[in-house]
C-alpha cells in the first residue's frame, strides 16, 4: 500500500540555483510541496548544493554545476555534460517544475526539462518567462518577506502550509568535532555572538569603524566570534583589532551551521551568513540593512528574535542597487544605522 501511494506521488522539480540566499528561501517551498504529498526534486548549482543534499525538505537533489563550467569557458566538455543532464531531467519524467530562480540561466532547464506543468510567475526576468506553460501572477512584493512570495507557487497547487517549515541536513558528527576544535579556546563562561560582517555586495556593507565600535561595546558581554570567506580576512582582521577569535576560510557551509546553533546572537548584513543563520533557528539574527528593502529580506518570524535594522532613513532607500546611483554622498546608506543603535538592539536581547 505505501509503495503504491508512494508510485501516486506527483513529482515536481523546484528550480532554483543560487545564490545561498535565495537557496535558503525557497526550503519552506520545498517543505510545504513536501508535506502535501508531492515528490521533491531539486535543480541546484554548487553555490546551494550543501543545505539541499540531504535536506529532509526533498527526496532528491541534482547538480547543475554552474561554476564549473563557468570556470572551464567554452569546452566542448560542458556541452556533454550540460545536454546529459537535460536528458537527466527528461528521465525523471516529472509531473511539474517550477522555476522560481526566473532568469535566463534557469530558462532552458524549465523549457526541456519535460514537465508537463512548467510554472512560473508574470514578473520573471531576462525572457525566462518563455520556458513556462502556465503563469501565476507575480510574485514579488518588496512590502512581503520573500519566504511568502515564493510560497505563492505552493499556494497555486493548493500546498499552502499552516505552519512555515525552515530545515537544514543534520551535521555530520565530523562537522560536530571540527567545530569543537574551532572554538576549543573560546570562553564558554559566556553567551556566544558570531559576527559575520562581509557579503558579495559592495552596497551591503555596514561601515567597518560602526562594526569596531560595537565589538568595542559588547565584548565584555559576549565571546565574539568572526566568520567569512578568505576574500574577507582583511576587512575582518581590521575589524576584529587582533582581538577574539577569527574562523575566516576555515569554514564550508554545514561549518557555519553548526557555529550558528551554538550562538546566542549573529549579526551580519544582509547576506547568506544571515540567511544561514536564520535557517538553523537556534540565535537570533540581527541584520543590518543599507541598500536592500528589509521588509522583503529580513529573516522572517519573531520579531524580537529576527531583527532587522537600518534599511530607512533616506529618499533612496532602498534602491536595490549593486552600485550607489547617487551623485553626491555615495553609499551613505552604509554610515547608517548608528553603532549605538546595534548596541541597544544586542543589549536588549539579554531578556531572550
Amino acid at each position: 500500500m505505501e509503495e503504491m501511494e508512494t508510485q501516486e506521488k506527483k513529482k515536481v522539480l523546484l528550480i532554483k540555483l543560487s545564490s545561498l540566499g535565495d537557496v535558503v528561501f525557497n526550503i519552506p517551498l520545498a517543505n510545504a510541496l513536501k508535506d502535501a504529498g508531492y515528490e521533491v526534486t531539486w535543480l541546484v548549482s554548487e553555490r546551494g548544493i550543501q543545505v539541499v543534499e540531504g535536506n529532509p525538505c526533498v527526496d532528491k537533489v541534482i547538480l547543475a554545476p554552474i561554476q564549473k563550467w563557468r570556470k572551464r569557458g567554452l569546452k566542448l566538455e560542458n556541452f556533454k555534460e550540460y545536454f546529459a543532464l537535460i536528458k537527466q531531467l527528461r528521465e525523471e519524467k516529472f509531473d511539474i517544475a517550477i522555476d522560481s530562480q526566473m532568469i535566463l540561466k534557469s530558462m532552458i532547464w524549465t523549457m526541456f526539462c519535460g514537465a508537463k506543468r512548467r510554472i512560473i510567475a508574470k514578473d520573471a526576468r531576462e525572457g525566462s518567462i518563455i520556458g513556462g506553460n502556465e503563469w501565476i501572477d507575480p510574485i514579488f512584493d518588496k512590502g512581503t518577506p520573500i519566504v511568502l512570495n515564493y510560497l505563492k507557487f505552493a499556494n497555486h497547487l493548493d500546498a499552502f502550509p499552516a505552519n512555515i517549515k525552515v530545515s537544514l541536513p543534520p551535521r555530520s558528527e565530523m562537522v560536530i568535532k571540527k567545530v569543537d576544535k574551532l572554538l576549543a579556546e573560546v570562553d564558554s563562561t559566556k553567551p556566544l555572538a558570531v559576527i559575520a560582517p562581509a557579503t558579495t555586495w559592495v552596497a551591503k556593507h555596514w561601515d567597518k569603524d560602526y562594526w569596531r565600535t560595537v565589538v568595542n561595546s559588547i565584548e565584555d558581554d559576549y565571546s565574539l566570534v568572526f566568520t567569512g570567506g578568505p576574500n574577507d580576512k582583511e576587512l575582518i582582521d581590521y575589524i576584529r583589532n587582533g582581538k577574539h577569535t577569527s574562523l575566516v576560510g576555515k569554514t564550508d557551509l554545514m561549518d557555519l551551521v553548526e557555529v550558528f546553533s551554538r550562538a546566542r546572537v549573529v549579526l551580519a548584513p544582509d547576506s547568506g551568513s544571515a540567511h544561514l543563520a536564520w535557517a538553523s533557528e537556534k540565535p537570533a539574527v540581527i541584520t543590518l540593512f543599507t541598500c536592500t528593502p528589509k521588509e522583503l529580506l529580513a529573516p522572517f518570524g519573531d520579531k524580537k528574535k529576527y531583527i532587522a535594522v537600518g534599511g530607512e532613513g533616506l529618499p533612496c532607500q532602498p534602491c536595490f542597487r549593486r552600485k550607489c546611483p547617487r551623485r553626491k554622498n555615495k553609499n551613505i546608506c552604509m554610515t547608517l544605522p548608528s553603532p549605538n543603535e546595534v548596541v541597544k538592539v544586542v543589549q536588549g536581547l539579554k531578556l531572550l
